[in-house]
């Protein structure tokens, strides 16, 4: 019977931070370049969850949004997001989580936990920018590598690292609460 409270604690968990993840798609921040806290719900997610956990309420949230609910930026969903030119970056999001969960067994801490996202974040950036270029190249628009960069990611890098940084504090202190009360 404890295995079974023990697994509906997780599922329940990994429900709670996929929906998560689908708020913080729809918080679009206005700049010149307006981003959304999608990375961040990502990122904390992947804190609060731990590697395997955390990868699953990912892959959730994909999965929720190519069945046709409303869960990416803009309230978007379906195949044709993700098969689009930025649906690169949704599914990247899972080698974040698959990099966090491959490092997991370094017993990371704060410092390995935040190299580890940031190293997942990178690949993410870059299968999503092979996509993001793969898809323009299929309409007929030749982009190169550099032109993509600046469309896609280097606008993204500050806000997304800004991100890690208040996910790693706000998961920093949701954990440190976990260990004084079990939740």
């Amino acid at each position: 019977m404890t295995e079974h409270r023990i697994a509906l604690r997780e599922l329940t968990r990994i429900a709670i931070c996929a929906a998560a993840m689908a708020v913080c798609a729809w918080v679009t921040v206005p700049s010149t370049v307006p981003f959304t806290l999608q990375t961040m719900g990502v990122f904390l997610s992947l804190r609060l969850l731990g590697g395997r956990n955390g990868t699953i309420a990912v892959a959730v949230y994909i999965l929720l949004g190519l069945v046709g609910l409303p869960v990416f930026s803009g309230f978007q969903a379906g195949a044709g997001v993700l098969l689009g030119p930025t649906g690169g970056y949704i599914v990247g999001f899972l080698f974040i989580g698959l990099i966090y969960w491959l490092g997991e067994p370094l017993k990371p801490g704060r410092i390995v936990s935040c190299a580890l996202l940031t190293g997942g974040l990178a690949v993410c950036y870059a299968f999503g920018t092979a996509w993001f270029i793969r898809v323009n190249a299929a309409k007929g628009k030749t982009l190169t590598v550099l032109a993509s960069l600046g469309i896609c990611v280097f606008p993204y890098i500050v806000p997304d690292l800004l991100k890690l940084a208040a996910s790693e504090v706000i998961a920093w202190r949701v954990l440190k609460l976990s260990e004084r009360k079990r939740v």
